[in-house]
């Protein structure tokens, strides 16, 4: 387990590229496959008894930053827009209240990492020395999991589906502006 864990330690995670972002479906998408990423390290180090500091604070400043901004793109963006043009007969709203209510609840749990994350980083110790500490991180890591896999299985073909040119392209639109801020 740890010849894995330190060859991910290279921190082969990287953004997409932010031309994608005009083409809003497959941002997500690749946004999606890089959260799994994220997802097995957690789980990778939830398991390794070594100390990989430079990967705990690069995953707390994930989570805090890119998961935050992540979850705001679709919440403010994506959803909507999809509640917008979803017909009856799709029965999505269930899945978007569904994938709203599991926002919060991650929200919570990240903060948890977080904190696990920094308390271990002061100690320099590995989170995996700590049973509830191991457990949280397990944790997060199956949840997001379960997420990403809903959205990739209900709402990206929902949108492929359902949202028009000009949806897109005004989607696109919005999430490179949102790029633009701080």
């Amino acid at each position: 387990m740890a010849t894995m864990l330190h060859q991910a330690l290279d921190w082969e995670i990287d953004a997409p590229d932010e031309t994608l972002r005009a083409d809003p479906l497959e941002w997500f998408a690749a946004e999606h496959a890089r959260h799994r990423q994220v997802c097995r390290l957690i789980a990778e180090l939830a398991e390794d008894p070594g100390f990989h500091g430079e990967t705990m604070s690069r995953l707390a400043a994930f989570i805090r930053t890119d998961l935050a901004r992540h979850v705001a793109e679709e919440e403010e963006e994506l959803f909507p827009l999809l509640r917008f043009r979803a017909l009856p007969e799709d029965e999505f709203e269930t899945a978007l209240g569904q994938l709203t209510a599991e926002h919060r609840s991650e929200a919570d749990l990240a903060r948890r990492v977080q904190d696990i994350l920094a308390e271990r980083l002061a100690a320099g110790q590995s989170p995996a020395k700590d049973p509830e500490a191991q457990g949280v991180l397990r944790a997060f890591a199956a949840q997001e999991l379960q997420h990403l896999a809903l959205e990739n299985a209900v709402v990206l073909p929902i949108a492929r589906l359902r949202l028009t040119p000009d949806d897109l392209a005004a989607l696109g639109r919005r999430l490179v502006a949102r790029s633009s801020c701080p």
